[in-house]
């Protein structure tokens, strides 16, 4: 038998022999009792009611109703004359366990038939009558006050506790006895999702003790936060009332399922809350998880005692309070820590209290002592005063507003402040997905809000928002972070680049070669050489070359409407100039070889003057191409952004170019092609007239050459159209070829009589001239040996030959 403040208490040793009386209760006699529900042991293990003895939750709470009941006693102002008693009883952390020992509290109120019971003398048994409780303290959980409630309303006691905070029990049509300073968990459910947001976490799971308390404070917490939006449960966890061995290592594993979801929102009591922290010390997860506790963990050191490290960084919420002055400490031997709720059930005791003194001032004024009209007191009558009372000059809240607690050994600090595990000071996520990076967008995850995949705007896209991306406009590219749109660098070709300089480099020796033949010719105008090679298409010819070469310059030149309108001009009208001479000359001597072999008179046509007139008509028809060409499409320059439009939007570039495209540059030339084919197919059938007399086989050699030429520009012009060097490869590859084919013009017409000129002037002598005749003649006679020759090579005799009939 224990004594605590002068009462007696029967420890659970002597549970016992105790059973059949008041087991785990405290009595204290006085005019009115009250009744009182705490938590004095823990839940019993292996099928006993009882466990061990809970300091804090049970024994502080005890001892703050005794102390309350002592100040209230000993203050005159309150109940003067009438003492309260109380009848404390063991909740032992059971509902069931509770209820069973409050009918205690309603014995009074049972009325027993005792007529038929008689003693053994058959005198009447004389029957203790049992106190008459008029209102009850407590419980602490929620579970056990929603048990008790329902029983009290029956007999109409009133019910104040100072620590159920279960949201259904604000249903006053079910609860409508049960009142308590505390808030309901709704108000902590709200404070938690305020302190989640605040931390900017997202995705959290819940951890609930199965029961009203736990369930519904999860239950409120989900509520809030679909309502708040932006957060996601990603698992919630219930903790069974009996957990099996190893339950709560499957509940660590489970909560582990989904790693990135460290915050874990815990509605359970201080038992469960203590083996949740020593699950996660046995998975080596010190530090990994993130606690926001309800009021059940508060600021209790019981769920965290020797864990201290897994619990560190732990936020638990806890009604506001004041710790009472006048608390004792529980020994001599160990430091006094008042429990997170004490307080509140000084408040309760004081509600009650202040409840009966308006009440006998209404019913007994001027009394001494408890009056008739309050013997007994009425419940539903002492209920309404419980709602009104006010002391200390205030209304009596019911519940207290909240505050935050961070264990940190434990310390109130505000969020600023907070440390976490190993004393960092960052606040560590708790998020399904993490922010994607700048030019990433999110790609959600059905039916998780709060989860997403972040993809990167890949090709010319930029961040539209943080959903989305969308294309830059054509004639831009997106930023390195693509988080925005740059205008695209616009380019042409530079003097300096690779692709000018050889061309370039090809088009002034051509230039200097061209200006020197046509120089020697000026200065040898008079000589055999030059009169017999034509002087008046020469110099036609010489002059196609010369823009040929001059090309260039217009192609690698800086697009402008001048510019662009030249190379319109000047790109087939060189080539057309050069090979309408051309095939004026081959023209020329080829029908003079076929009219030697029908008569000797000359063909018409062949003076310099008509041929200087068939070269002009024929080189006119590029002119009116090129002059309606301008009338219908002026020549103006573009901005071309395909072009140079690689995959990497680095690499991207504008083009600034004349308005042709290739299709347009090849109907420039195609005229100046035909000449070339046309003047081929001439130099192919003049091919037999000796050198002696004729340039048919060096214009031949230059149109062969000029063939294969050209053969290769088109595919290697047309093969590079989807290179992002297109500009550069197709501007280089024409100007070369132009080059090319107009030094070999250059090089078999003139450079050998140039040569001659200058270094054999001997050579350079007038001959004996000829007749038309003779000269038909003799080319005839030519011909005819050479294909005798022939046959006799072959092995093939001729019996007869034939008498020249041309001569």
């Amino acid at each position: 038998l224990g004594q605590i403040n002068g009462c007696s208490w029967w420890v659970p040793g002597s549970w016992a022999s105790h059973q059949h009386f008041h087991p785990h209760s405290i009595k204290i006699p006085g005019d009115i009792t009250l009744g009182g529900l705490f938590p004095i042991h823990a839940r019993g293990p292996h099928g006993l009611p009882c466990g061990e003895i809970k300091k804090e939750k049970g024994i502080h709470r005890m001892e703050a109703m005794l102390y309350a009941l002592d100040q209230i006693n000993s203050d005159p102002e309150l109940l003067p004359n009438i003492t309260l008693g109380a009848r404390i009883l063991d909740t032992c952390s059971r509902d069931t366990y509770a209820l069973e020992q409050s009918l205690t509290f309603v014995q009074a109120l049972i009325q027993k038939d005792t007529s038929d019971i008689r003693c053994s003398n058959g005198e009447p048994p004389i029957i203790r009558k049992p106190e008459r409780v008029i209102g009850v303290i407590g419980a602490s959980a929620s579970s056990v006050s929603i048990m008790v409630a329902n029983v009290l309303r029956l007999f109409e006691i009133p019910q104040i506790s100072y620590a159920s905070t279960a949201p259904e029990l604000s249903d006053n049509n079910r609860y409508d006895f049960f009142s308590r300073v505390v808030p309901p968990d709704s108000y902590q459910a709200q404070a938690m999702v305020d302190i989640v947001k605040a931390m900017g976490w997202n995705y959290v799971s819940t951890l609930a003790s199965e029961g009203s308390y736990g369930e519904s404070g999860v239950d409120s917490f989900q509520q809030i936060s679909r309502e708040a939006g932006g957060l996601c449960i990603a698992q919630s966890i219930k903790i069974p009332r009996e957990p099996k061995p190893g339950e709560f290592d499957k509940i660590i594993k489970r909560l582990m399922e989904t790693s990135n979801a460290r915050g874990v929102i815990i509605f359970a009591n201080e038992d469960d809350i203590k083996r949740v922290l020593e699950a996660a010390k046995r998975a080596n997860l010190t530090g990994h998880f993130l606690f926001v506790g309800s009021d059940s963990w508060g600021a209790k050191s019981s769920p965290i005692l020797d864990q201290e490290d897994v619990a560190e960084g732990a936020v638990t919420i806890l009604p506001k309070r004041a710790s009472i002055e006048g608390e004792e400490r529980i020994n001599r031997d160990t430091p006094y820590e008042q429990e997170g709720k004490v307080q509140f059930v000084i408040d309760a005791v004081y509600a009650m209290a202040h409840a009966l003194h308006s009440m006998h001032l209404d019913l007994c004024p001027g009394a001494m002592g408890v009056c008739d009209k309050m013997d007994p007191v009425e419940g539903r009558m002492l209920l309404n005063y419980i709602r009104s009372v006010n002391f200390n000059g205030g209304l009596l809240l019911f519940p207290k507003p909240n505050t935050i607690v961070q264990a940190q050994n434990p310390l109130l600090l505000p969020m600023e402040e907070m440390q976490w595990s190993g004393g960092d000071h960052q606040i560590p996520d708790s998020v399904c997905s993490f922010p994607c990076n700048p030019g990433e967008r999110k790609k959600m995850v059905k039916g998780v809000p709060c989860c997403w995949h972040c993809e990167l705007c890949d090709g010319y896209q930029y961040q539209l928002d943080e959903m989305n991306c969308e294309t830059c406009p054509f004639n831009m590219r997106p930023t390195p972070n693509r988080t925005s749109c740059r205008s695209t660098p616009i380019i042409k070709l530079e003097w300096h680049s690779p692709w000018a300089i050889i061309p370039v480099f090809l088009a002034i020796l051509g230039i200097l070669a061209t200006s020197f033949v046509v120089i020697t010719f000026i200065r040898f105008n008079d000589t055999p050489i030059v009169r017999a090679s034509g002087r008046e298409l020469s110099y036609v010819l010489l002059t196609g070359i010369f823009l040929i070469y001059l090309i260039t310059f217009l192609m690698i030149a800086e697009p402008g409407a001048v510019v662009c309108a030249f190379r319109r001009l000047l790109l087939g009208l060189g080539m057309a100039i050069t090979y309408s001479a051309m095939l004026t000359k081959t023209n020329r001597i080829y029908r003079i070889f076929e009219q030697g072999k029908k008569s000797v008179s000359p063909p018409k046509f062949i003076s310099p003057t008509s041929q200087l007139a068939i070269t002009f008509i024929l080189m006119s028809v590029q002119l009116l191409g090129v002059f309606v060409w301008f009338a219908v499409i002026p020549p103006h320059t573009i901005i071309d952004y395909e072009e140079q439009r690689p995959p990497n939007p680095e690499m991207a570039r504008g083009v600034l170019k004349c308005d042709m495209s290739d299709l347009s540059l090849i109907c420039c030339l195609s005229y100046s092609i035909v000449l070339m084919v046309t003047c081929t197919v001439y130099a192919v059938k003049s091919r037999g007239v000796p050198e002696t007399f004729n340039e048919a086989k060096p214009i031949g050699f230059t149109m062969y050459t000029t063939c294969i030429v050209w053969l290769a520009f088109v595919p290697i012009f047309f093969g590079t159209a989807q290179s992002t060097e297109k500009m550069f490869i197709q501007t280089t590859t024409l100007t070369v070829s132009m080059s090319l084919s107009a030094s070999v013009s250059l090089g078999m017409l003139y450079i050998p009589k140039v040569y001659v000129i200058i270094f054999h002037p001997e050579q350079n002598v007038q001959k004996r001239k000829r007749s038309f005749k003779a000269v038909v003649q003799a080319a005839t006679m030519s011909t005819r040996l050479s294909q005798k020759s022939n046959d006799k090579q072959n092995g093939e005799t001729q019996n007869k030959i034939e008498p020249d009939r041309t001569q």
